[in-house]
C-alpha cells in the first residue's frame, strides 16, 4: 500500500515495493573507438597524417603517408556526411562483431560513401528499411547510430549511413558556417 507524502508544497505519492520505474538503459558503441554517440550526432573517428590531408578509417588501421614516412597518427573526427560512391546487397551475414538480428538471415543495404571533407570512401551498412532501389549515385547519406544488440543492462549500437532528408540541414555545416 503506497502512503501519501507531502514535501514542501509538492504531494509525493510513494510506490508500491517492486515498482520502481525501469532505470535507463546504457548505451555503447559495440566496438570502442570507431565512433562518438554525443548529442552533436555521431562522428567516425579517424586518424590522419600530421600536417597533410591523408585520413584513415579506422584510425588503428591507417599507414604511412609514402611522402611523408611513418608517423604517428593524429586523432581526427570525420566528416557526417557524404554522397554514395557505391551500394550493393549483402546476401550473406557479416563477419564480428556485427550480429545477424533475424533466423534466417534477412540480406541487408551497404554503402559506399565519399566523405564530405575527406573525400575517402567509408564502406557501411544502411539503417533499415533503406534497399537498392532507395539509393543512388551521387546521393547525399549522413551518418547514423542503431542498436546492434542488447542484453539486461545495455544496449551495443554501430554506426550506418541512412539518406539525408530533403530540406535537412548539415549541423556540423552550420557550426562551420558553411553551407551543406
Amino acid at each position: 500500500m503506497a502512503s501519501d507524502l507531502t514535501l514542501g508544497t509538492f504531494p509525493y505519492k510513494r510506490p508500491p515495493l517492486g515498482t520502481l520505474p525501469p532505470m535507463a538503459r546504457t548505451r555503447a558503441p559495440a566496438v570502442a573507438g570507431l565512433f562518438t554517440i554525443d548529442d552533436g550526432g555521431p562522428r567516425l573517428i579517424g586518424g590522419r597524417v600530421p600536417g597533410t590531408e591523408s585520413y584513415f578509417f579506422p584510425k588503428h588501421l591507417g599507414g604511412a603517408d609514402p611522402r611523408v614516412g611513418p608517423v604517428g597518427l593524429e586523432e581526427v573526427l570525420l566528416s557526417r556526411r557524404g554522397r554514395v560512391w557505391s551500394y550493393t546487397t549483402s546476401h550473406y551475414p557479416p563477419p564480428p562483431p556485427f550480429v545477424a538480428t533475424s533466423e534466417p538471415y534477412e540480406p541487408i543495404t551497404v554503402a559506399a560513401v565519399e566523405l564530405e571533407h575527406e573525400k575517402m570512401v567509408v564502406l557501411g551498412q544502411c539503417t533499415a528499411g533503406v534497399g537498392p532501389e532507395d539509393l543512388e549515385v551521387g546521393m547525399e547519406m549522413e551518418l547514423a547510430v542503431d542498436t546492434l544488440y542488447r542484453d539486461d543492462d545495455c544496449d551495443y549500437l554501430v554506426w550506418k549511413w541512412r539518406p539525408v532528408a530533403a530540406g535537412s540541414e548539415d549541423p556540423e555545416a552550420e557550426r562551420n558556417g558553411s553551407s551543406p
